[in-house]
């Protein structure tokens, strides 16, 4: 079986990575693409042999027979193609932040639940065999319960989050816009372009719903934050310790640093060094897990064929749910309140 694709927003990273990994998969065929902006649309679908076209969302759901929709708009209007999709009984796979209020996003996790279908979100972190393991050993109970968490998530976008073009972008097809990352006005910033992917690996391996977040941020010239330092408390009285940073050298390797703190031990997962170990009070049972080399690098391909996984009928490679998403999104826009308001905010 050949499952069929849309694609909703044709911009940067549905052109480099979305459209060519699925095309590449052999088990999916791009059959439909929708923007609102003709000329990209139709230089996309020139480049990329897709030959349905479409300006509106819903003209495409109505038009064609669709398995799932990849939405890769920009973060503000993400629930706005996400819930016809929805509605048209489509599995749906939305760039992360999922949304950009929690009301948007809940609008989307019961939107899925009534149709029966599944949300991902492409936290590609989630999609690999290390935090598959890291989620069984703290759902065994290694750990003991969950008390504390350490989440430090570091990448070189300086200039991506500053409002100028990202150097690693210069030969691809069309490079972030500023409009999407550096606008404080349209959900730019460090926590909703990067941190959702670090919040969305705590939420899939230890259950943990945030109740409360205080932060600190530190801005861009564009007027976004570049880092934030937050503290989140989970609603069964476990803690977060949350830091975020855009400052990192471009020839550097990606950051993310967690460790999990439980009754019993503690989990620690760093990709940059390539370790996932698990630490006991007892010292019985103890693991230094060495990945392989490469194993810690950021894979963009793994959701586009997990979601296609799921099109196909097996729901359970989904690694970033909708209520993952949906946490994170919580998360992140109560560390933008508090950020801004210089107290705690509740969920």
């Amino acid at each position: 079986m050949t499952v069929k694709l849309g694609v909703v927003g044709t911009g940067w990273w549905a052109t480099f990575s979305h459209i060519p990994t699925a095309q590449a998969d052999g088990r999916a065929d791009v059959v439909a693409i929708a923007d609102l902006d003709a000329d990209r649309v139709n230089s996309v679908g020139e480049k990329f042999g897709i030959a349905r076209r479409y300006a509106d969302v819903r003209d495409m759901l109505a038009k064609e027979k669709l398995d799932g929709v990849i939405i890769s708009t920009p973060h503000v209007v993400h629930v706005q193609a996400a819930l016809p999709a929805l509605e048209a009984g489509v599995h749906c796979l939305i760039e992360k932040p999922m949304a950009t209020t929690a009301a948007d996003a809940r609008a989307i996790v019961r939107a899925a639940q009534k149709a029966g279908r599944e949300v991902m979100i492409p936290c590609g972190y989630n999609f690999t065999d290390h935090t598959r393991k890291a989620g069984e050993i703290v759902a065994s109970g290694r750990i003991g319960e969950v008390r504390h968490v350490v989440c430090q998530f570091a990448t070189a976008l300086e200039d991506l989050f500053g409002g100028k073009p990202m150097l690693e972008t210069v030969e691809h097809m069309y490079r972030p816009p500023a409009s999407t990352w550096a606008d404080p006005k349209r959900a730019g910033g460090y926590g909703w372009g990067q941190m959702s992917h670090s919040i969305a690996w705590v939420y899939r391996v230890a259950d943990l719903s945030p109740e409360s977040v205080f932060c600190f941020a530190g801005k861009s010239p564009t007027g976004v934050d570049y880092f934030d330092a937050a503290s989140v408390r989970f609603t069964n009285g476990a803690t977060m310790s949350l830091s975020g940073s855009a400052l990192l050298p471009k020839h550097s390797r990606p950051q993310l640093d967690i460790r999990i703190f439980g009754t019993e031990g503690m989990l620690l997962f760093d990709a940059e060094r390539e370790r996932l170990e698990l630490h006991r009070l007892d010292g019985k049972g103890e693991e230094k897990l060495q990945l392989a080399a490469g194993a810690g690098d950021y894979d963009g391909r793994a959701p586009i064929n997990a979601f296609i996984d799921v099109c196909l009928g097996n729901t359970a490679a989904n690694e970033a749910n909708g209520e993952n998403g949906a946490r994170v999104v919580e998360t992140l826009e109560v560390m933008y309140r508090s950020a801004a308001s210089g107290v705690a905010e509740r969920i």
